[in-house]
Order: C-alpha cells, then sequence, then structure tokens
C-alpha cells in the first residue's frame, strides 16, 4: 500500500499512550490500535482531525504517501 501511517512514530514523540490517545480521541483501544499498525483501508475525517488535534500534529505527520516501484 503506497499509504504509510506514521501514528506510532508521533505518539512516541509526544510520549502518548494508545489508551490515553484512544479516551481523547473517542475511539476504541482496538480501532486505534488498528489505525495505528495501518490495518485499516479508510479512516475517517473526523477521526483523524481528532487525532492531529489531540497530538497537536498536521494530516502529513500522520500519513506518508510512497510510490510503489515499477509504477509510472
Amino acid at each position: 500500500m503506497p499509504i504509510i501511517l506514521r501514528l506510532d512514530r508521533v505518539m512516541a514523540d509526544r510520549k502518548i499512550s494508545l489508551n490515553h490517545l484512544a479516551e481523547q480521541v473517542g475511539i476504541s483501544n482496538v480501532n486505534l490500535s488498528k489505525i495505528k499498525t495501518g490495518r485499516i483501508s479508510a479512516i475517517r475525517f473526523s477521526t483523524l482531525e481528532a487525532i492531529c488535534d489531540a497530538l497537536d500534529c498536521q494530516p502529513g505527520d500522520i500519513l506518508e504517501f510512497r510510490r510503489e516501484e515499477g509504477t509510472d
């Protein structure tokens, strides 16, 4: 997948736990864990907004585009 999730890195930089962030964002630990590990195919803008607000970051700090090898 060419979209890489960097939530784990941002959380580590901010020294915030999964449980604490899930509580601040208002989603379950399981769903936040799926986002953190990249086991999702979509994310709601409202969830992304809440994560960015809680972590004081930009969406680009969490999401990264990496072009797949062999594509033009």
